[in-house]
């Protein structure tokens, strides 16, 4: 089984697996580890990776990248206008019946319109069949990386797009999370159970955003104490500005305007890229030049490191801010940090390093893979949540983003709210709410403070509890409401219960005392009561950790409640242990969340596998096609090479008409056939091809052939000779075999010397007389006839047999002893071979 982790960037992707005891990047079919995060359609079908970003220039109003940043997001939301008019400035963008951002692009003859997780699905299909080809085995199960600021919808929509595309998503894991648990592993100095926890920063400047998260280190656990964000400042960010410089020059020194063209732009951008990079490695000014950029004019520009800095300013501004709140928030001071991790495309920045050290007092680390971390870390993770995948137990625990509030509708018609999740929680997370209630009831969960998420609407879901009723008596019902912040950082309403009460005797005497008791909390919890205007009795919660049971524990009592039995009960008297006689009833729970269901799922995925059927039989009409192009160029260059003597000049001048006909058709009417067409037009290529390649290769092969049947009839003749010679060797060989021997090189001498004869006085264009295959053939009739004989072993002579002395026969007098002499001789060996015999 597979254990793969993909790192899913705005503008690039990265896959990692856990093999042969580590973690490596797996590489796509251009031997590149980056996939760029590009989706090209066009009339018959899609370019994803490499291919699409090719197409970044030629078909950019049908070529999108950094559709990440619209996942899950609305039309009307602000963010997606600030998007379209930089990131999306050559795409056409609308919405669909839901108000949801929609690609308008052209595929298959017609517009058609593409969600963000329909371009997302394509994507991970991309990585999927790129993981797949290089490890030679299906791809199912991964974890994939997600920007920590990344709310409830967005990362529903994710989960969306990972299903699609036949991805079991075992985790969405934050990117800086990922990228701590690979430092994690990295560094095999990690403290001890008697030592300190260890802190760190990891800080990921990425192509669209900057995250920051502290981290500490501590007895194989890696727990994340605070996270800060902004996903409005990114790589991209500083190349806008060098950029936006760059078009003040044009502007001024040639009266162009390259936003006013998309493919200009998008020519820039490239080229911009490309000088920021260059700026982090060089301190002298950095040219610029396109030629044929506008209006068939030459553009050329420069800039230098200084004035880069200073045109960046209030970015760095800001990234200062945004680290020293990582400071605010965990209280740590600079002698309390181990060290500094920075990873992300954008952190080679020299201003940025300065600028970290400024803050943390340390230099920043640069010990991992920049580029590679995250996917690294989510690789490991997969191992870990892998059953089949021995790894090192390391547990993770990271923190909710942001606090979480649920509302409720109270017993007097007025509406409760709790803050369930703080900010910074640990997560995943549960806790067990209790209700009263007679019917059924809904909850309502969102973003406890606006101003946090970076998205225009705070609700997070509707959650409606169904099948509530009263108890037997008329009295409200206990029910138990388990909420969780999963793995993936979404809120949950897990599972809802009704705690029945059984109506007897003892039970009515000991009412109060039995629902006293339910109250039992779960081992290790502790109670957090909500008293707000309806009353204590409305709801009560109980905490839960990931790791703790969430069976009930009927009959534990806490100890200030013992005493306080101890205090009403008449001396004398002991308390009466009341006997619980309850049930809980699971209850259905309807969730209105901003998810894809089931049916619209089941709809895109089949969209999905017809797309992706579209796009095989197009490779493979396009594949027909170059092998008819390349066969046409192969054989005019061979025409005039190798092949032009085994072809009458009848033959070439035929040839090369044909050759030439079909070039000129295949820049014309053949350019956009069906691939019957092709394969019918290479046979007629073939038909006449084909013969004059075939005379080529026999004539390669033939004289090899008639070398290795030479040197079998000689093998064969100097055997008979031998035999004639009355040789000691094969003297035993019988007389009749050795004649079927002889027959049979007779008849093969005069095959091969006729046919040689035939072949040299034939022209190299004419049909061959005799084929290399049958030359072979000959050769393995006459050794398969031959060698039996010629290696028959001869017989076995049996040595003569040794005369037995009669049992009792004394010895003779030359010498040999008698009976007894042999018997102590005998008792003397045995002696001697005694202790080296084992006995049974």
């Amino acid at each position: 089984m597979s254990v793969v982790g993909i790192d899913f960037g705005t503008s690039s992707c990265y896959i990692a697996v856990a093999r042969a005891g580590g973690i490596e990047t797996i590489a796509n079919e251009y031997s590149d580890r980056r996939t760029p995060s590009y989706v090209s359609l066009s009339e018959k079908n899609r370019a994803v990776g490499v291919n699409a970003q090719n197409h970044a220039v030629t078909n950019f109003k049908n070529t999108v990248c950094g559709f990440k940043r619209v996942l899950g997001r609305k039309y009307s939301d602000p963010d997606v206008h600030t998007e379209q008019q930089n990131q999306f400035r050559a795409n056409e963008i609308g919405e669909d019946k839901d108000g949801n951002v929609v690609f308008q692009l052209m595929y298959m003859g017609e517009k058609q319109a593409f969600t963000p997780v329909q371009l997302t699905t394509m994507l991970f299909t991309k990585l999927k069949h790129t993981a797949e080809a290089a490890l030679k085995t299906k791809v199912i199960d991964v974890v994939v990386s997600v920007p920590l600021f990344f709310t409830d919808t967005e990362r529903r929509a994710l989960l969306d797009a990972c299903q699609m595309a036949g991805f079991n998503c075992l985790r969405l894991l934050n990117d800086t999370t990922a990228t701590a648990l690979a430092y994690g592993i990295y560094k095999q100095d990690l403290p001890a159970e008697n030592e300190k926890p260890r802190n760190v920063i990891i800080i990921d400047l990425g192509y669209s955003s900057l995250q920051v998260a502290a981290v500490a280190f501590h007895k194989g656990k890696l727990k994340v104490l605070a996270t800060n964000s902004d996903p409005y400042l990114g790589g991209r960010d500083f190349d806008r500005i060098i950029l936006d410089q760059c078009c003040k020059d044009f502007k001024e020194k040639y009266n162009i305007d390259p936003k006013s063209q998309p493919k200009a732009y998008i020519r820039l951008m490239t080229q911009v890229e490309k000088m920021k990079k260059q700026m982090s490695a060089n301190t002298e000014p950095i040219p610029l030049g396109i030629e044929c950029f506008m209006d068939d004019k030459d553009v050329s520009t420069k800039m230098s490191r200084a004035e880069f800095e200073q045109l960046s300013e209030d970015l760095l501004t800001r990234i200062e801010y945004a680290l020293k709140e990582i400071l605010k928030s965990t209280n740590l001071k600079s002698g309390e940090i181990h060290s500094v991790e920075v990873v992300g495309g954008s952190c080679r920045i020299p201003a940025f390093k300065r600028l970290v050290k400024d803050v943390f007092g340390l230099e920043p680390s640069t010990t991992l893979n920049s580029d590679e971390a995250t996917a690294r870390g989510c690789a490991l993770q997969c191992a870990i949540l892998s059953p089949t995948f021995r790894v090192r137990d390391f547990s993770i625990t990271d923190c909710q983003p942001y606090s979480i509030t649920l509302t409720w509708q109270g017993p007097i018609e007025e509406d409760s709210s709790m803050e369930v999740f703080p900010r910074f929680h640990p997560a995943p997370f549960s806790k067990m709410l209790t209700f009263y209630r007679k019917e059924p009831f809904h909850l309502t969960a969102q973003y406890t403070y606006p101003n946090e998420i970076p998205y225009p609407t705070t609700k997070i879901g509707t959650f409606f509890v169904k099948n509530v009723v009263p108890q037997a008596n008329g009295e409200s019902s206990k029910v138990k409401i388990k909420i969780r912040i999963n793995s993936h950082g979404i809120f949950e309403v897990k599972s809802a219960s009704l705690v029945e009460k059984l109506e007897n005797e003892e039970e009515k005497q000991n009412e109060t005392e039995t629902m006293d008791t339910d109250e039992g909390k779960k081992n290790g919890e502790t109670d957090e009561e909500s008293k707000s205007s309806v009353g204590d009795e409305d709801m009560q919660t109980d905490q839960q950790s990931p790791t703790e049971s969430s069976s009930e524990t009927s009959d534990s009592t806490t100890p200030e409640k013992q005493e306080a039995e101890k205090k009403t009960t008449p001396k004398g008297k002991e308390p009466k242990k009341p006997k619980k006689t309850i049930r809980q009833i699971d209850l259905p729970i309807d969730e209105c969340v901003p998810q894809l269901t089931k049916n619209e799922l089941n709809i895109l995925i089949e969209k999905e596998n017809e797309m992706m059927m579209q796009d095989k039989l197009e490779k493979e009409r396009a594949d027909a096609k170059n092998t008819v192009e390349e066969y046409v160029y192969d054989m005019r260059d061979k025409l005039g090479g190798p092949y032009e003597k085994f072809a009458s000049e009848a033959e070439r001048n035929t040839f090369n008409q044909l050759l030439m006909e079909t070039e000129d058709w295949l820049y014309g009417d053949g350019d956009d056939q069906s691939k019957q067409v092709y394969v019918d037009k290479l046979a007629q290529l073939k038909k006449l091809g084909q013969p004059i390649a075939d005379r080529y290769r026999e004539a390669q092969e033939r004289p090899e052939a008639f070398n290795l049947l030479g040197s079998a009839i000689q093998h064969v003749r100097k055997f008979i000779d031998q035999w004639s010679q009355n040789d000691e060797q094969y003297n035993h060989i019988d007389k009749k075999d050795v004649e079927k021997v002889q027959k049979a090189l007779a008849e093969k001498t005069e095959w091969y010397e006729r046919s040689l004869n035939q072949t040299s006085n034939a022209k190299p264009y004419d049909t061959p007389v005799v084929l290399a295959s049958q030359i072979m053939q000959q050769r393995q009739a006459l050794e398969t006839l031959a060698n039996p004989v010629m290696t028959k072993p001869k017989p076995k002579v049996e040595p003569p047999k040794e005369e037995k002395k009669e049992e009792g026969q004394k010895g003779s007098g030359n010498g040999e002893k008698g009976d007894g002499e042999n018997t102590e001789q005998n008792a003397s060996q045995s002696e001697t071979v005694k202790p080296d015999m084992d006995v049974d």
